[in-house]
């Protein structure tokens, strides 16, 4: 089986793979956009990946162009890894049209988790102020709001929003959790289907968006859904921009409810200089960098290395991808 992944990529976890023997042929891809079989240069046309590793090395360096060719142009194309928790983006829509399995990573849910907390603790513990206080060298105690007795909802309830959930329940928060099978979940004091979200976020202090983009959840917080939020709460959304509808957000900060937002992802990446929320006083602002924690890659490491021997092995991927979203979103 030919396995495309980036030369970086692969020194990582090199020994893994050799472990498999010659069951697994590596085609490295540089940022240069090089692809090389044993030391020996391969075109996009004659590379012939089975199966592909796309993670940050891929997306974030110069080897896209090259790397997307080539899976896109192979006819033995069967399984495409990745190191994304979404799958929105238009290329994960083409592997599976060619139909590659693909599996996605939740190698990111803790440093998400920890960012979720850490805005909302930056809002509850009155942050900027204080900052601004150090900067001013203002001697000045202000007062904060606690996580105890908090509720939050939680939409989207995969890795990210348990791992949320968990921390969050550390601090005494109450958690109601949301998702389409419903049920029950140790991570959760309560767990609701997407039907009765509305109604859930009305009692919500904190609402943390951690859902991917389909159809369903497309618009999501929408002016009816910002209508049910009580004044004083914050938003986070750590899941994807399109969950947002942006111009009812503003309209709803300026009416107080949410008070606060704490966004990651927005509809339009990066975002343009003249945008409001560069500048909102009631927003903090982060470039889609939630998942860059320091643990982040060995974790993603860890997902591959066991998806490739259960490939190899003819048994379930893990973290696989329904193709419908994939091609909704």
């Amino acid at each position: 089986m030919r396995l495309l992944i980036h030369e970086t990529s692969y020194r990582r976890v090199q020994a893994a793979i050799a472990a498999h023997g010659p069951a697994v042929e590596p085609l490295l891809v540089s940022d240069a956009g090089e692809i090389t079989l044993h030391g020996s240069p391969v075109s996009v046309e004659d590379a012939r990946p089975e199966a592909a590793w796309v993670n940050a090395e891929v997306f974030f360096g110069g080897a896209m162009r090259a790397f997307a060719t080539a899976v896109l142009k192979s006819p033995d194309l069967k399984w495409v890894q990745s190191g994304a928790a979404g799958f929105d983006n238009a290329i994960f829509g083409q592997f599976v049209q060619k139909g590659a399995a693909l599996t996605t990573s939740h190698g990111q849910a803790v440093g998400i988790a920890d960012y979720v907390l850490w805005g909302v603790l930056d809002v509850y513990q009155g942050g900027p102020a204080r900052r601004a206080d150090q900067a001013a060298h203002d001697w000045k105690r202000r007062p904060y709001r606690e996580l105890d007795g908090s509720r939050w909802v939680v939409l989207g309830f995969g890795a990210i929003g348990q791992g949320v959930a968990v921390r969050a329940r550390a601090f005494g928060a109450h958690v109601t959790g949301v998702r389409r099978s419903g049920g029950s979940d140790p991570a959760a004091d309560a767990m609701v289907t997407p039907d009765r979200f509305l109604d859930a976020i009305a009692q919500a202090d904190v609402v943390a968006l951690c859902a991917p983009a389909t159809p369903e959840t497309h618009h999501i917080m929408n002016a009816e859904a910002f209508g049910r939020m009580k004044p004083g709460s914050v938003l986070v959304n750590v899941g994807r921009g399109a969950l947002v509808d942006e111009p009812a957000l503003l309209a709803a900060l300026a009416a107080g409810a949410p008070a606060h937002a704490v966004l990651d992802v927005f509809e339009a990446e990066p975002q343009p200089a003249d945008s409001p929320f560069w500048d909102h006083p009631q927003v903090t602002l982060t470039p889609h960098a939630a998942g860059m924690s320091t643990g982040n890659a060995p974790r993603n490491d860890a997902i591959f290395v066991e998806n490739l021997s259960r490939y190899l092995a003819g048994k379930p991927l893990e973290n696989l991808a329904d193709p419908k979203d994939v091609l909704g979103g």
